[in-house]
């Protein structure tokens, strides 16, 4: 795990659990992503303002209530540092990815840390130049997913098999 120089940093953690995330078995919950990055806050001595959890939320989407709500404490300057677990949980389009670590961030003096992946846009690493292949790689896995899903509902429209929810009543 990454070790930092601490100055005085107000921290936004940011988690987020998609539908599709959530029904794999070895996808990490909420729990485990608050777990990893609290035990990143302890051991780097970092000050803790508020958490972002954006559950049952696409990560191809940046329209998130959460994620909106971060943007805007970024804009108030209440929060200047962003953590993630990986990061595929702050997105999985890997054009508006990249806009936020290289541009949005930067310009906001707003220091981003994805934990698992050891990128720190404070440090020079080699791990920060190669998260753009990263991002596209997070962007292609939620295209495949999506297609996958599509594939199967488009087979059991074949097979006549029911596709749509449960009714809220019954006659």
């Amino acid at each position: 795990m990454l070790k930092l120089i601490t100055k005085n940093y107000r921290v936004g953690m940011y988690i987020r659990l998609s539908r599709e995330d959530g029904d794999k078995q070895e996808s990490e919950s909420v729990g485990n992503q608050r777990k990893i990055i609290e035990r990143y806050i302890k051991e780097n001595n970092l000050i803790v303002i508020d958490e972002y959890v954006d559950d049952g939320v696409s990560g191809t989407t940046f329209d998130r209530p959460e994620f909106n709500r971060l943007i805007a404490d970024i804009e108030s300057q209440k929060i200047n540092m962003v953590i993630t677990k990986d990061l595929s949980r702050l997105g999985r389009d890997y054009i508006k990815t990249g806009f936020y670590i290289e541009n949005y961030f930067p310009e906001r003096s707003v220091r981003y840390i994805s934990i698992l992946d050891g990128i720190d846009t404070y440090s020079e690493t080699v791990n920060n130049d190669i998260t753009p292949f990263k991002a596209i790689l997070n962007d292609m896995y939620a295209k495949d997913i999506s297609k996958k899903i599509r594939s199967v509902f488009k087979e059991k429209q074949k097979q006549g098999e029911y596709l749509c929810s449960t009714p809220a009543y019954r006659i």
